[in-house]
């Protein structure tokens, strides 16, 4: 029985944790500030720039530092350990629980909407409690059902893509070239703002490196799997907001989640509209299964770390983190018993870019502190990218708080508490 997962599936796990809820629900969201055809792609282009300047850093890292973990095996490394317990925190209870709540409540939304009888709530909760019992026992059956939802979910939406172009006898006036009215729209703070939308579709960009003790040749396959999976979400989601914009009136869509059903009952008609809201339930299956393999691995860590979190460290005799998956199951449930969508996606995209932030901007002090590590893969176009990804984070994390204060605070309420957990637990151990 193999210990470890092959990178095809570890890519996988990169493309099912990106493409979830993000790409198909907040279009509308972005619409309300901002409707510009081309405004509104270079909203994903630039998204997919920060997401690839992320992860060719995080090749980095993760070759120099080869542990599951993510961002908390980095910044316990690169700063301190109570930068990677409260990063770890932080993922542990926003950063996988909450988007998988997400995308099991969507899941059962869309489920719900074409059989009315289906409880969206019990959908949702069903499937994360399938998914915790499936990739908590054996890892063979874990890794190949990810491959093979995700290839799915692959083949569904360049289908879609290329069906909708096609089918679309006129076209929306939309205007996707830039000119002198819409090119100042980049420099807004309703693009700002749009931005932490689209960052929040692209997270999962970083997945792989949660499971990188458990990766075949972690230093040398890392790389390639962190790059593949993002070129290929980035092309994916620009074309898909394309076509949006290309066969849907702008005001059917403003200020509406289910973008994807909208856009198919333009283009196919009520049948295609249910058959799209069936299909986009099962999508999101590859999603709440990638976040259920990936976030426990961080609990995982801090149990091998810290003797007071000792139990969720502990594997089955498959070297699966049982325990840690069950407890991030719990958290999900919660989230999805308790929940509003756009507050979760704006407190928990706040502290996952402040995440990756500190993690990408460690490239620094990494090569300053620690000279002499090996670094099979160095960071490409080094200092550049990593810069740009800093800047344009700070850039839309500054309007967000402006913006957005309530649920900023939320979210520095949560990472401060973090920190006192972990002076807390490092005194019990």
């Amino acid at each position: 029985m193999s210990k470890v997962y092959k990178p095809t599936t570890a890519t996988a796990i990169i493309i099912a944790n990106m493409i979830g809820t993000g790409v198909f629900t907040s279009l509308g969201f972005q619409l309300m500030g901002i409707q510009s055809g081309f405004a509104i792609l270079m909203l994903w282009v630039v998204g997919g720039v920060m997401a690839l300047c992320g992860a060719l850093t995080y090749a980095e890292l993760g070759s120099t530092y080869p542990r599951s973990g993510g961002e908390y095996n980095f910044l316990s490394r690169i700063y301190h350990p109570v930068a990677g317990f409260t990063s770890g925190w932080v993922s542990s209870t926003i950063g996988f629980s909450a988007p998988t709540a997400l995308a099991a409540i969507t899941f059962g939304t869309y489920l719900s909407s074409v059989v009315p009888s289906l409880s969206s709530d019990w959908l949702a909760i069903g499937l994360i409690l399938i998914m915790a019992v499936v990739h908590s026992t054996k890892r063979s059956g874990s890794g190949s059902t990810q491959v093979v939802f995700t290839a799915i979910k692959i083949a569904f939406i360049i289908l879609f893509i290329i069906s909708g172009i096609y089918l679309v006898e006129t076209p929306q006036p939309v205007t996707f070239i830039p000119n002198e009215e819409n090119v100042p729209l980049l420099f807004t703070a309703s693009f700002a703002v749009s931005l932490i939308y689209v960052n929040y579709a692209y997270t999962g960009w970083n997945a792989a490196t949660y499971i990188s003790s458990e990766l075949e040749s972690p230093q040398k396959t890392l790389p390639g799997i962190l790059l593949s999976g993002t070129l290929i979400v980035t092309l994916i989601y620009v074309l898909l907001n394309f076509l949006f914009m290309y066969s849907t009136p702008i005001n059917q869509m403003e200020g509406q989640i289910e973008i994807g059903v909208i856009a198919a009952q333009t283009i196919w008609g009520e049948t295609g509209a249910t058959i799209m809201g069936i299909s986009m339930a099962l999508l999101l299956i590859s999603t709440v299964s990638a976040m259920t393999i990936a976030g426990p691995r961080v609990l995982q860590v801090i149990g091998e770390d810290y003797q007071f979190f000792k139990s969720l460290g502990k594997t089955n005799e498959d070297g699966i983190p049982a325990r840690a998956i069950w407890l991030q199951t719990a958290l999900a449930l919660f989230f999805v018993l308790t929940a509003s969508f756009e507050s979760i996606l704006i407190f928990s995209g706040f502290a996952l870019a402040l995440n990756n932030l500190l993690a990408v901007g460690g490239i620094f002090v990494s090569r300053k502190r620690h000279p002499d590590l090996e670094r099979p893969y160095k960071t490409w176009l080094f200092p550049v990218t990593p810069i740009l990804y800093c800047v344009l984070t700070l850039w839309t994390l500054t309007y967000l708080a402006i913006e957005r204060p309530i649920e900023i605070l939320a979210s520095l309420g949560i990472i401060t508490v973090g920190v006192l957990f972990y002076f807390f637990s490092r005194n019990k151990s």
